[in-house]
């Protein structure tokens, strides 16, 4: 791995294997701090993608768009992204040639709370009370054109760094639609805490899951970087950058900050 002055991380074209997944097992309901213009840059066999944080109304339009595409496809409600950047929110977008990938937003707590407190605050106040800080991941959505586990995994990692490294979260929630939960559970180690209800954001049914950012840290550790142990093991980390990787990252976007 490389990270230039301008804060790009450039991994070896050698990557090979892009995954194409069936599109339900990529794209569900679930998933802004000052937005940087450019955070990572990913070079995976012939593709060439790039992580940055939605900063201007043109990318978060594009991936508003894209979110309304993969949800219209599943029979759920408009979710659009604010044109003002919340300062509690960061939206990342996955781009390649120009194009929006992939999008995903990671939530700070606040003292506005999170969106998931609408149907599940009792249950999220339950892990605040333990003195936890807690975050979530909303409006994701990745195109199934694309090899989607090292979009998916990518994004996932960023928003990691944010909150572990950044922001100091130990729990992150995601709420997703009940038939994709088993996915989350287990490629990522979430666990459901709440039981299903109905989400009027988008009009469909939710659960809510838990991960506690322990057990990730923990994953990236064995895992991260490990692509030969991809084919052997039921689970995204080894799409997700090593260890050392992170460690670059999380500094670069420190200074930045």
């Amino acid at each position: 791995m490389i990270i230039d002055q301008n804060g790009e991380v450039s991994v070896p074209s050698e990557l090979e294997g892009i995954v194409h997944d069936g599109e339900d097992s990529m794209t569900s309901l679930v998933l802004e701090q000052p937005d940087h213009p450019e955070i990572a840059e990913l070079t995976f066999s012939e593709r060439h993608f790039t992580i940055r944080s939605a900063s201007n109304a043109g990318q978060r339009t594009f991936a508003s768009m894209l979110i309304n595409k993969m949800y219209s496809s599943r029979g759920y409600g408009p979710s659009e992204l604010p044109a003002t950047p919340n300062p509690n929110r960061i939206t990342l977008i996955a781009s390649e040639d120009g194009q929006v990938r992939g999008t995903l937003t990671l939530g700070l707590d606040s003292q506005h709370g999170l969106l998931a407190d609408e149907i599940y605050r009792d249950e999220i106040d339950q892990v605040r009370a333990q003195k936890r800080q807690v975050c979530e991941l909303s409006k994701l959505a990745v195109d199934n054109k694309t090899g989607s586990k090292y979009v998916l995994a990518a994004l996932f990692h960023i928003a990691y760094i944010y909150g572990r490294a950044l922001n100091q979260v130990t729990d992150v929630f995601i709420e997703v639609n009940p038939r994709h939960a088993p996915f989350y559970r287990r490629f990522l180690g979430f666990v459901r805490i709440g039981e299903e209800r109905m989400c009027l954001r988008v009009n469909a049914p939710a659960v809510l899951l838990r991960l506690e950012l322990s057990y990730v840290d923990d994953q990236i550790e064995k895992f991260g970087g490990r692509l030969d142990l991809a084919s052997s093991q039921r689970s995204l980390y080894p799409y997700f950058f090593s260890k050392e990787e992170e460690t670059g990252i999380a500094g670069r976007l420190l200074r930045l900050g």
